[in-house]
């Protein structure tokens, strides 16, 4: 508990893009986020006034940042598990706990657990050998998709396997290399889908409109919001298949389930949705939120850890696009130029800054924009964004 305040002490491990934004809406909320950063340039430790430093693998640094903390979360899934367990054992209120986080850190303890609850996989296999995506792909069908079990992000740690002789080549390589391996079906999609829910302790959830996101060399570039065109009824199952894998694997905090939509002629609408991936943390695909949902993802999630009543996750409007700023070339204008040309053109766009050094495709911010019409506001945040990463229309 902080005495200053009377509030408790929540801990983000992480200093990242998520964690600056979680400590925005914690200020909201009477609050300092504490965080544990690896450097002082990381994004939260540029604006929190309350940071440690330490490495996330390191046990003995979590165990020190812990202590001072009533409840302690994840900017991202890096974390050994073990060292959560570790921590849980000795006391420390951990959220999401490690039974739930494995999910999200483990590709092939994920497909395992979905599975056996029931929930849409694609079909899948581990894979110990080259062999074993060779049989998978002559029985299935060319190309496969080829997953790291652990670490990915981003597009990566994903490979697009075309034939038997790829697969023996590449799988050699990868398993020599420690890479434990997964192989999936390449899933005929629509487009991908994300939903978000968020649980506390007591098991009240608040699920999110179902949102589309745009994907561009594995890497999300843009999030409409509510999904367009998307049948009502498959809307619902998607929100409460988000509900049920919350419930059903004790998430504490905010659940993505990343979605494919794919084509089912038997399906209400034709359509039906399969897991992609799950991140149990705020998420990219739950950045419109902070203008456009009555309560942001990242006051909800900590509303959550602190097991307070969940807040309403209606839209403040009809459409809201966000569009995710990916670094440019160096040179040219400076940022600061950028905003001051973006903030005359398009002045209802909502910019979002990380504090990240540019580089080439890194996000280094987003811009949110509302409205009513979703083709004129998909082209304003666009404008936006190509604005920002490299200062022409």
């Amino acid at each position: 508990m902080d005495f200053r305040t009377g509030l408790p002490v929540v801990g983000m491990v992480g200093g990242g893009q998520l964690a600056r934004m979680t400590h925005q809406a914690a200020i909201a909320l009477g609050q300092s986020l504490r965080v544990l950063a690896l450097t002082p340039d990381d994004g939260a430790a540029l604006v929190a006034a309350d940071v440690q430093y330490g490495d996330h693998t390191d046990l003995a640094a979590l165990r020190m940042f812990a202590k001072s903390c009533d409840v302690v979360t994840f900017d991202h899934e890096h974390v050994p598990t073990e060292h959560i367990r570790t921590l849980t054992a000795e006391g420390v209120k951990l959220f999401p706990p490690a039974d739930a986080l494995v999910h999200a850190q483990d590709k092939q303890v994920m497909r395992e657990r979905l599975g056996g609850l029931g929930a849409p996989n694609p079909a899948w296999r581990p894979v110990t050998v080259p062999a074993d995506v060779v049989a998978f792909g002559d029985e299935l069908g060319w190309p496969v998709m080829l997953k790291a079990a652990r670490g990915g992000y981003d597009g990566r740690g994903v490979w697009p396997v075309a034939d038997a002789a790829v697969a023996d080549d590449l799988v050699r390589t990868l398993l020599d290399g420690g890479t434990t391996l997964i192989v999936e079906e390449r899933v005929a999609l629509r487009r991908e889908l994300a939903v978000q829910v968020a649980r506390s302790p007591f098991g009240q959830v608040a699920v999110y409109p179902v949102v589309e996101t745009v994907q561009r060399d594995g890497i999300c570039v843009e999030v409409l919001a509510p999904a367009p065109d998307l049948d009502e009824e498959l809307a619902v199952s998607a929100q409460q298949l988000a509900i049920d894998l919350a419930t059903a694997l004790g998430v504490v905090g905010l659940l993505a389930v990343e979605l494919f939509e794919v084509a089912d002629r038997a399906a209400p609408g034709g359509s039906r949705v399969v897991v992609n991936e799950l991140a149990m943390r705020p998420h990219n695909s739950g950045h419109w939120t902070i203008e456009g949902a009555r309560t942001s993802q990242f006051e909800q999630h900590l509303r959550a850890v602190l097991d307070y009543p969940m807040g309403d996750t209606g839209l403040t409007a009809p459409v809201v696009v966000m569009a995710n700023v990916l670094g440019g070339e160096p040179g040219g204008m400076s940022i600061d130029e950028r905003l001051h040309h973006l903030f005359a053109a398009v002045p209802t766009a909502r910019v979002h800054l990380y504090g990240k050094q540019v580089r080439p495709g890194r996000k280094i911010g987003h811009v949110t924009v509302l409205g009513d019409d979703l083709d004129e506001v998909r082209a304003r945040a666009a404008r936006a964004a190509r604005w920002l990463r490299d200062g022409v229309e």
